[in-house]
């Protein structure tokens, strides 16, 4: 009897697993970014295969850093830096 309950608990618990991993993956998409007026969307794909999104005004360099996995806005007058 007691098998029988540990091996109901076991199949319950793997079942919540997989349920909640699949709510996940749903919600894992990411979501449409809004660019508004005297903005640019920037898009910057890692060597890892990470795909990153973000907004940036229009007169400012999109920037990302492979080392550390890192996307900003730039300055106008420094860029990148």
């Amino acid at each position: 009897m007691i098998r029988f309950l540990v091996a109901v608990a076991l199949v319950a618990s793997v079942g919540a697993t997989s349920a909640m991993a699949q709510d996940k993956a749903k919600s894992s998409k990411p979501a449409a970014t809004k660019v508004g007026k005297d903005e640019k969307l920037c898009k910057y794909r890692f060597p890892s295969g990470e795909m990153r999104q973000w907004v940036c005004k229009k007169a400012e360099p999109c920037c990302a850093w492979d080392a550390i996995s890192y996307v900003k806005c730039g300055s106008t007058i420094t860029g990148c830096l």
